[in-house]
């Protein structure tokens, strides 16, 4: 009797063990990747079966190349309600800083696909990114792989499905020079891509403009609604070393962000 309660007990020890260690295991948001230009790193990503929806300058930084990316299974795999966030991938060219990097797939479909995370797209996603990148090394911006479908930043922060309503109404459209992206998905939503111009964005110089990737920023219409990931949210997500001193010193961009997203949507 003694010894099947010690297996048991060894038993539980082991699966207490696993569940501790899934829990603490850390994602890096970010991958860098060795240098190339703009325009190689963009032919590379074509080549590699990737889909460019946009380059984008982040607050008007002409050294900054933002390239917004998807492919087939990315956006099968977004087609779901509330999931469209998860239908694109960034990669960013910094020639001033002679750096590339390329968003974490596992990292962004675990945070944006919630409970419907499934793994093996991001694996395919990634090696398509080591296709077109080369060596894949990732950044010291890590969260606990069990936070991330839970994630806020503190106490009374927004969650993932905390976003935004930009529109609520029949004729939901971007205005024509705001928009740099949309993507269509199976389900019928659509995934749009907007500017807010230098003077909002620029609060990347205060927090870290190698992060800049996180732009630009997205709204997803669903029917007669639109909705972006409030900015408590997306921002802290996407710079995960994030002190509260440094959100501190953006405390104002949030609001910013609504406004000018709002006034976006007509």
């Amino acid at each position: 009797m003694s010894k099947m309660f010690n297996k048991f007990s060894a038993v539980l020890l082991v699966l207490a063990v696993t569940a501790v260690s899934a829990q603490a295991a850390k994602i890096s948001a970010y991958y860098s990747a060795p240098y190339a230009s703009a325009k190689t790193v963009k032919s590379k990503l074509g080549k590699a079966g990737f889909k460019v929806l946009a380059a984008y300058s982040p607050a008007s930084k002409s050294h900054l190349k933002v390239f917004v990316i998807t492919n087939s299974k990315l956006k099968a795999n977004a087609a779901k309600k509330t999931r469209g966030f998860a239908a694109i991938q960034r990669v960013m060219v910094d020639s001033k800083a002679k750096t590339v990097l390329a968003t974490n797939p596992t990292y962004w479909l675990k945070a944006f696909m919630q409970k419907d995370y499934k793994a093996g797209v991001d694996s395919s996603v990634k090696a398509s990114l080591g296709k077109a990148l080369g060596k894949l090394t990732a950044t010291k911006d890590v969260l606990s792989a069990g936070d991330l479908s839970g994630y806020h930043f503190m106490m009374g922060m927004p969650y993932y499905q905390d976003m935004l309503k930009l529109k609520g109404k029949a004729g939901v459209d971007i205005k024509g020079k705001k928009k740099i992206f949309e993507l269509k998905l199976a389900n019928g939503s659509k995934l749009v891509g907007v500017t807010m111009g230098k003077t909002t964005e620029t609060f990347v110089d205060k927090i870290g403009a190698d992060k800049a990737i996180l732009l630009p920023y997205t709204v997803l219409i669903e029917g007669d609604k639109a909705y972006a990931l409030h900015a408590k949210y997306y921002i802290a997500l996407s710079y995960p070393l994030l002190s509260m001193g440094q959100f501190m010193v953006i405390s104002s961009i949030p609001d910013a962000i609504e406004r000018k997203l709002k006034k976006t949507i007509k």
